[in-house]
């Protein structure tokens, strides 16, 4: 009798994620181990939004469905659809008679314009309005602010005569009247090259929307001679010259990618706040295929620190009541666009934590600076890690984030009533003070309790300061009417957690200390801390506790990890305990150690 062996073949699950902004055909396809992706599913962008690529790690490297179908599967993946707004270029023409203060913005699909530029009107005219249908009907600032924008639209200013009467020199009188104040023409100004100051920058100042815009463009010819003779590590300061409201700061992609080989970081410094970009974080290759640039040098990179609107004032004081928190400094916005021809679009999200510092006005009591905030467009706030610091003689609010954002710092005290003895009341209360972390309600935080796997994720989200993606989790347990879902996405999103074999998330299950190590490992990577640990063994860094052993193969990684950096202690002084549930108390005191140890508080 002859027996012969049987076999089957190894296979991976690829899941396909829609992303924020789009509807996807399917979310997964078996494929067979070291085979090719078969059935990449069709997207369909939302209103206002085009489809830019998959990505697996975040959106930093984006994948045609020909690349994805030309990958060789080795485990299960997941790509994610992302997406570009759609912009239109709102173009402003100075007509027959008259100078303006700019001539386009780009404006997303169904928003409004909000540069709509100064007119001069030259001598002996007076402006009278902007058309866009050949002067038949006359538009003014308001009007066009508030005009929604669905494609790209040009407004000429049109004019009226006027008839200027000179009167006579009184006899015997002296001295004429003051001339009219000059064009402000490029100034030459100094920019910092590793401290060392270089004339390779033009500054001109407009008047934009009441608000007084300092434009610095760095010359390419200059700033690349420079360069030449620089290290590994150059850091280019543009500083603004004098007041202003808003300062941009403008490089082409040519310098970009020259200061990216150099690792170097742009810095923006206004009387406002400061800037420090990576240039690496740019991704200037990513960008071209998103304006359909047919080189990278002819990208325009903008990066911008501005005094906020308004309206962001506005609303951050509105908000400050029934949120709880005092606000201490007005928001800061910060933003980088690349523009290619009449296409612009916005740099949201970096693949590291970039850094920018926020001025505290003199007098203020930097005491009461618990943290920086983001109020999101459905009036949520989020926290973002900042610390306070001095900066040549001058206190700052550094803040990192992941995101580019309008940011505000508060003052937002907690104490809970319940953790007075408790061995971790500053982590708790610190941690309740910055928004990482609720009570339970009446004032009481119940350190004891345990805590679940949603709730887990949804502090370390949080406490990394994560803006919430939206849509669906592609766990079959997690609905997005849940509470958690947003928390959950957005940390599946950036890789944090996995989930089961099965497809679920068990979100209401209490979560246990070696689970709560796995995912706080991640995060200890993302902060770039992990870059910072000594390369130990996982056996060497467990061999002082009693029950190292006890640690499950999947989690000693994630356990060692945390123990070298100091984010996990033991219970009874030698024990993990790592399939006992974590307790909120427990939780409270390693997300202030993560930030901590991470420089990021």
């Amino acid at each position: 009798m002859t027996y012969t062996a049987y076999y089957s073949q190894n296979t991976f699950t690829v899941t396909y994620a829609p992303g924020t902004n789009g509807t996807i055909s399917a979310t997964s396809e078996s494929v067979a181990e070291n085979g090719h992706p078969a059935n990449v599913p069709t997207v369909t962008a939302n209103s206002g939004y085009a489809f830019t690529g998959w990505s697996k790690d975040g959106g930093t490297t984006l994948l045609s469905k020909a690349d994805i179908e030309a990958t060789t599967v080795t485990g299960n993946v997941t790509y994610t659809a992302y997406y570009s707004q759609n912009t239109f270029t709102v173009t402003y023409a100075a007509g027959a008679n008259g100078t303006i203060s700019a001539t386009s913005e780009s404006v997303a699909e169904n928003g409004y314009p909000s540069s709509v530029p100064t007119v001069t009107a030259n001598s002996g005219y007076a402006f009278t309005g902007w058309s866009k249908d050949g002067g038949t009907t006359l538009l003014s600032k308001a009007d066009i602010e508030d005009t929604t924008v669905k494609g790209n639209v040009t407004y000429t200013a049109y004019y009226r005569a006027i008839t200027v009467t000179t009167p006579s020199t009184p006899s015997g009188g002296g001295g004429g009247g003051s001339a009219p104040a000059p064009t402000n023409e490029d100034d030459f100004i100094e920019v910092y090259v590793n401290g060392k100051a270089e004339s390779v920058g033009k500054s001109k100042t407009v008047e934009a929307n009441d608000r007084k815009v300092t434009i610095i463009s760095v010359d390419r010819a200059k700033l690349l001679e420079k360069l030449a003779s620089q290290g590994q590590g150059t850091v280019i300061m543009v500083p603004s010259q004098g007041e202003t409201n808003v300062i941009v700061a403008e490089l082409d992609g040519q310098m970009i990618e020259s200061l990216e080989r150099k690792q170097a970081i742009v810095e923006l410094r206004s009387s406002t706040g400061s800037y420090w970009l990576p240039a690496s974080q740019i991704h200037l290759d990513n960008l071209a295929k998103q304006l359909g640039a047919a080189s990278n040098q002819d990208i325009t990179i903008r990066i911008e620190v501005a005094e906020s609107s308004a309206n962001s004032r506005s609303l951050t004081e509105s908000l400050s009541t029934s949120k709880g928190f005092a606000l201490v400094v007005p928001p800061v916005h910060f933003t980088v666009t690349a523009a290619y021809g009449d296409k612009t679009v916005e740099i949201t999200k970096y693949s590291e934590y970039v850094e920018r510092a926020i001025a505290i006005p003199e007098g203020t009591d930097r005491n009461k600076i618990t943290t920086a905030i983001v109020v999101e467009p459905d009036e949520t706030v989020r926290h973002v890690p900042t610390k306070v610091v001095l900066l040549n003689g001058k206190y700052y609010a550094k803040v990192n984030s992941l995101t580019n954002s309008t940011y505000a710092l508060v003052w937002h005290p907690v104490e809970f009533k319940d953790v007075e003895n408790n061995w971790a009341k500053q982590a708790i209360n610190d941690m309740g003070s910055r928004m990482v972390i609720d009570g339970k309600g009446n004032g009481l935080f119940s350190p004891d309790h345990n805590i679940t796997r949603a709730e887990f994720a949804a502090i370390v989200v949080r406490g990394l300061g994560l803006k919430l993606e939206q849509g669906a989790t592609p766990f079959k347990d997690v609905s997005t009417t849940d509470w958690y879902n947003g928390a959950i996405h957005t940390a599946y999103a950036y890789g944090l957690i996995n989930g089961y074999e099965d497809g679920t998330f068990r979100p209401n299950d209490q979560i246990t200390r070696e689970q709560a190590a796995v995912i706080m490992s991640k995060a200890i990577a993302m902060t770039s801390l992990k870059d910072k640990l000594p390369v130990v063994s996982a056996a060497e860094t467990m061999r002082p506790f009693a029950d190292a052993e006890n640690v499950s193969s999947w989690a000693v990684t994630g356990m060692a990890d945390c123990l070298q950096a100091d984010i996990v202690s033991g219970r009874k002084g030698n024990e993990l305990a790592p399939q006992a549930f974590i307790t909120r108390a427990e939780v409270a005191t390693m997300i202030q150690r993560l930030l901590q140890k991470s420089n990021l508080i």
